[in-house]
């Protein structure tokens, strides 16, 4: 067993540090290179997509017609090494995901980015509260009597059982 085990892990290590490459960055730049902040907005939101993928803040030109917002210019920003362009996307945008592309002047490259349009703005999403009205209830009710009763029903209940074993186990009977 010792001999099948060091193999084994090395194997499922290898296999999950492959798992990690495929996968992609999670945070930042899209794994095509093309980052697209929000990457959730609603229809008549303002949108801003960058990359570093054309070389030293290269310009492209983007194109977010997909979602209605047609092609947009990326320039150089301040430090030189990104390329940065905006749109608003149209308040007509239906919900869904969107892909935004931009091709870099100097090489030709393409670069994507995915935008999802939303009806409900991420901060403002609602979120469910209180309980849930299935028919069975809880044992702190909103009526006080109720809840009273119960208890009342129950130790009663309890007292009667006590009562009825307690002459069993004397031999009573019932």
């Amino acid at each position: 067993m010792r001999r099948t085990a060091r193999p084994l892990t090395a194997t499922a290590f290898a296999v999950a540090a492959a798992a990690l490459a495929a996968a992609g960055p999670a945070y930042g730049a899209s794994a095509d290179g093309l980052e697209v902040s929000p990457a959730s907005v609603v229809p008549g939101g303002q949108v801003t997509v960058r990359t570093a993928d054309c070389g030293d803040g290269g310009p492209a030109t983007g194109d977010a017609s997909a979602v209605g917002a047609g092609s947009l210019s990326l320039a150089p920003d301040a430090y030189g090494q990104d390329a940065t362009g905006a749109f608003r996307v149209p308040s007509s945008a239906q919900p869904g995901t969107y892909e935004i592309t931009a091709t870099c002047s100097g090489s030709g490259r393409r670069i994507t980015g995915d935008l999802v349009v939303t009806l409900t703005p991420v901060r403002e999403r609602v979120h469910p509260r209180g309980s849930v009205k299935t028919g069975v209830g809880g044992a702190l009710g909103p009526d006080p009597v109720q809840t009273a009763a119960g208890v009342a029903a129950l130790a009663v209940a309890a007292a009667g059982g006590t009562w009825l074993l307690h002459r069993r186990a004397r031999g009573d009977g019932i």
